[in-house]
């Protein structure tokens, strides 16, 4: 088997528990690790691999054969990744000009979804600007998403000035004129979570079904290892491990991506259940859930 998996901590427990088993584990040295998830969705050429939820959601959707492994690699807060210079402020988002790497980036989804939510923005009456292309081949972004000129990129745009805001993670420019667009971005997205009863899930591992139904024993190997090498964190879990744990965040994922048009159908946290399971050939309760 071929893994991709960002965390040296996981990977480690992973590949050992499965080689227990008598099934070797390769892991691929590919950073970032989203860069992974093209060929894992559309190719089958990873077997278990760190992959964006909303990438999953959209490969189940399109009827790719991966499923989902409960266990997160990668939960943060994300209000503050709203990003502008000067005075503006998300109050201010209606009518202006918004760039983010790729319509379906996680980051970018729970972004919209807390626009629409919590700040009663209409997002058709934003100006959204990607500049990539989704993973997983079939999707098509909205027709009311604008497609940046071929050669730009969002960051040079965006310090330029032809944005007036832009959605970035880890890759946001550390300089003193950029500002998170939300007040007291820190503070709301946590209220947010504890509200919620869980924070934003960005990264989860999934596995293709050829691998899961041919090493099922080694994939929920894996599973238990990593369970055992992440310690839950309160008061609000950032790795949250097993189908309950994962239900909420999940399940919101899933319908902040559908109402944005990220997705082609509705997809029910059931649905990844019952795929998982299937593959597996296992009860839920053997995957927290």
């Amino acid at each position: 088997m071929k893994t991709v998996l960002g965390r040296d901590d996981l990977a480690t427990a992973a590949r050992s528990a499965v080689r227990a088993t008598g099934t070797d584990l390769e892991r691929l040295d590919v950073r970032p690790v989203h860069k992974a998830s093209r060929g894992f969705v559309n190719e089958g050429d990873v077997d278990l691999c760190e992959v964006a939820v909303v990438t999953l959601l959209q490969a189940v959707a399109h009827g790719k054969p991966v499923v989902l492994l409960p266990v997160t690699t990668l939960g943060r807060h994300q209000h503050q990744t709203l990003i502008t210079c000067g005075e503006l402020t998300v109050d201010d988002i209606e009518g202006r000009t918004v760039g983010v790497r790729s319509w379906s980036q996680t980051t970018g989804v729970w972004l919209r979804g807390f626009l629409g939510e919590q700040y009663g923005v209409d997002l058709r009456n934003v100006d959204w600007v990607v500049y990539e292309d989704g993973h997983v081949d079939g999707h098509q972004d909205p027709d009311w998403v604008k497609r940046a000129p071929e050669g730009a990129r969002l960051r040079t745009d965006f310090l330029e000035g032809r944005l007036d805001f832009g959605i970035m993670g880890n890759e946001t420019p550390a300089m003193d004129i950029i500002h998170t667009a939300v007040p007291d971005a820190s503070d709301v997205a946590q209220q947010w979570a504890l509200t919620k009863g869980f924070a934003p899930v960005n990264h989860v591992v999934g596995v293709t079904e050829s691998a899961a139904r041919e090493h099922s024993t080694a994939v929920c190997a894996a599973y238990d290892a990593m369970r055992a090498t992440i310690p839950p964190t309160g008061p609000v879990d950032f790795a949250p491990v097993g189908f309950e744990a994962l239900r909420g965040p999940v399940a919101l994922a899933a319908q902040y991506a559908l109402e944005q048009g990220v997705l082609p159908r509705p997809v029910a946290f059931d649905e990844l259940v019952a795929g998982t399971c299937a593959a597996l050939g296992v009860e839920p309760a053997r995957l927290g859930g």
